[in-house]
């Protein structure tokens, strides 16, 4: 799913995707080396950050998400028609989520009764703007070290330099929260 609807759907609307939040299921964690979820995060160069262990709240937009399925797709869809295959399941939770995200206007925190893509859509901007890997590279740019080899007497201004990019990003990724909130 992740490698055929997600990564894809990413580029399509020109905005990469560069962190994933899951749970800490044996599905998502392992031994990077060895895990094929871990390794293909690191061949997309994807950050991975994982929810604390018994808090569901992290993750409560997903939770909900998942309950609203059950109640408004799967409780009647399999009331109403018998599946004979996966890809005909497939079919049907793809059309209902299809509508969830592009007709069905929503009330929560962040929609404000439009629908999720209409909310995506208008919020692209602002994470165009604060990619953080092109903050990173115009910081590198900026101080013309790109160039410089690892060890060398500038090393410990690059290292510098990093941690002032990082303040500089969790303050912007601050300033969207508090943005996004109060819209």
């Amino acid at each position: 799913m992740l490698n055929d609807r997600v990564v894809p759907w990413f580029n399509e609307q020109a905005v990469p995707l560069l962190r994933i939040l899951t749970d800490r299921g044996s599905e998502y964690c392992g031994n990077p080396q060895h895990h094929e979820y871990q390794l293909y995060l690191a061949i997309e160069d994807i950050d991975h950050t994982r929810t604390k262990a018994r808090h569901p709240q992290t993750t409560g937009i997903c939770e909900r998400f998942h309950r609203t399925m059950q109640e408004e797709f799967y409780a009647t869809a399999f009331r109403k028609k018998v599946y004979s295959t996966q890809e005909e399941l497939q079919t049907d939770v793809d059309d209902w989520i299809r509508e969830y995200n592009c007709e069905r206007p929503h009330t929560g925190r962040h929609c404000y009764g439009k629908t999720p893509d209409q909310t995506f859509q208008d919020s692209k901007k602002l994470a165009l703007e604060n990619q953080l890997n092109e903050q990173y590279q115009k910081g590198i740019e900026k101080n013309n070290l790109s160039s410089l080899p690892e060890g060398s007497e500038h090393d410990a201004r690059t290292k510098q330099i990093d941690n002032q990019d990082e303040r500089q990003v969790l303050g912007t990724i601050v300033q969207l929260q508090k943005f996004v909130q109060s819209t």
